[in-house]
């Protein structure tokens, strides 16, 4: 007796699934706009170095930055003549300024090396286009905050001496369990890896301008820049296994560099400061503010120089998201704040959570919630992160929030800690408004010169972007040519 024939069952509806993803496919924008040959991208960004004229929103820019930048130099040599009593540091407050602006600026820095180097490894092409920007941006901010710590000692040539680890004739040596001390080595580390990241991603971008140059004397400068490149095999093959090396050099930095800052207040006693959730807390917000200044760059510098098809909505909407996901982390780190203080039973903790939300300074705080745990809901709604003129705005605003965010760690668990007898109102000076405004002065006149003297997009990267690098083979995949 033969066993009947259960019928066949129905494949499921390709069609279906297909055209799901054809939709899906549809809403992505791409990484770069199509039309684009070779050719077109060499001279699309090359030519905003050697052929384009400036534009005069370009000189505008450099000159309000500049003058910023002579405010510092003024609030500079102030300062080394006359000493800190310029500011208004007290014996409570003995961090200030000078240290919010310096974690401020340290967490800037490090959207660029995440995007070079961890978006690197994970073979995320939507990077190309924003990671050179992104790279001279940490260099920037790394330079504007390595000032802080250095001009905050008020007589830095004796700094130099006493702090840095060398033999010297009273042997005398740092501190090596100091968290401050650690800060020195993991900001220079930090700086020397992303600055020979960055140099190294430049050198065939060099060379393409060295080649493509009409000036004499830009043929010799980038000449020399560009280290005897001549686009060879065996360059590209030596090329390609130290950009790897660095990306995964500076893979730990990123993750490093703020947990070790963090460390210069998790490891003491202040209410507030002493809390284990400190490195990831500090970590995720410096990748939240830095991937804001990045938005902040990129809006006004693609539409000056009309680059919208280079750094496509693609672009904007993947930095947005990011900024969604930390964000949400930052804001969930606001939260076990408010538990650990209750959960604690320390009655230091809770009057420290009670004075940020309820003290002199609770204005700041529920400006810093507003700002980095409530308009980030923003980011969730699509029509949000297709408004770039809105973008721009919620960046600036994303980098007020985290500057408050500083200076509600420092300045408000300081100005009121163990003793009433010691408790003092922290009131800024004017010359600690200069030191800040100057800083953000040196940043974009750095800037300014680095998009108009340097390619700020990646020429070769975006080139393997275009459609005729890339070959099909007999079963379907895609490879570089």
């Amino acid at each position: 007796m033969t066993k009947p024939q259960l019928p066949l069952q129905a494949p499921p509806d390709a069609g279906s699934a297909a055209a799901a993803r054809e939709t899906l496919l549809s809403r992505t924008p791409d990484v770069i706009a199509p039309g684009h040959t070779f050719g077109s991208v060499t001279d699309k960004i090359s030519g905003i170095v050697l052929t384009h004229r400036t534009p005069i929103g370009w000189f505008m820019g450099f000159a309000i930055a500049f003058m910023f930048l002579m405010i510092l130099n003024i609030t500079i040599v102030k300062l080394l003549f006359t000493g800190i009593g310029i500011w208004g540091n007290n014996i409570p407050v003995g961090w200030a300024f000078d240290i919010i602006n310096f974690v401020w600026w340290i967490g800037i820095g490090h959207a660029g090396t995440l995007i070079s180097a961890i978006l690197l490894l994970f073979r995320q092409q939507w990077r190309t286009s924003i990671n050179r920007f992104a790279e001279a941006m940490t260099l920037f901010a790394v330079a504007c905050a390595a000032m802080f710590p250095l001009l905050h000692t008020g007589r830095p040539w004796l700094a130099a001496y006493w702090l840095f680890p060398y033999p010297n004739t009273m042997q005398l040596w740092p501190q090596f369990r100091s968290p401050l001390i650690w800060d020195v080595f993991a900001v220079s580390t930090y700086f020397t890896v992303s600055l020979l990241f960055w140099f190294t991603g430049l050198i065939p971008d060099l060379a393409t301008l060295r080649d493509s140059a009409q000036a004499k004397w830009a043929q010799r400068i980038f000449g020399v820049l560009s280290l005897g490149w001549r686009g060879s095999a065996q360059h590209w093959q030596r090329y390609e296994t130290i950009y790897l090396l660095l990306a995964g050099l500076s893979t730990p930095l990123v993750l490093s560099v703020h947990t070790v800052v963090s460390f210069d207040f998790a490891v003491s006693e202040i209410p507030g400061w002493h809390a284990t959730f400190f490195p990831p807390y500090f970590v995720a917000g410096a990748i939240y503010s830095g991937f804001a200044m990045v938005m902040t760059l990129a809006v006004p510098m693609r539409a000056a120089f009309h680059l919208e098809d280079l750094i496509t909505m693609r672009h904007i909407h993947n930095m947005t998201k990011i900024m969604l996901a930390t964000g949400m982390i930052v804001a969930y780190a606001y939260v076990n704040e408010a538990f650990y203080a209750w959960y604690s039973g320390s009655l230091y903790e809770q009057f420290m959570f009670t004075n940020r939300a309820t003290g002199p300074y609770g204005p700041f705080y529920w400006m810093l919630i507003a700002i980095n745990a409530c308009m980030i809901q923003l980011f969730w709604f699509r029509k949000v992160r297709d408004n770039v003129v809105l973008l721009f705005i919620l960046s600036l605003l994303v980098n007020v929030g985290m500057w408050l965010e500083r200076f509600v760690i420092i300045v408000v668990s300081l100005h009121r800690d163990f003793l009433p007898s010691s408790w003092d109102m922290y009131e800024p000076t004017v010359w600690d408004f200069g030191m800040f405004t100057g800083t953000i002065g040196l940043f974009l006149s750095l800037f300014f010169l680095f998009v108009r003297l340097l390619p700020a997009i990646s020429i070769f990267e975006v080139r393997t972007l275009v459609p005729a690098a890339k070959v099909k083979t007999t079963s379907g995949t895609e490879h570089l040519l």
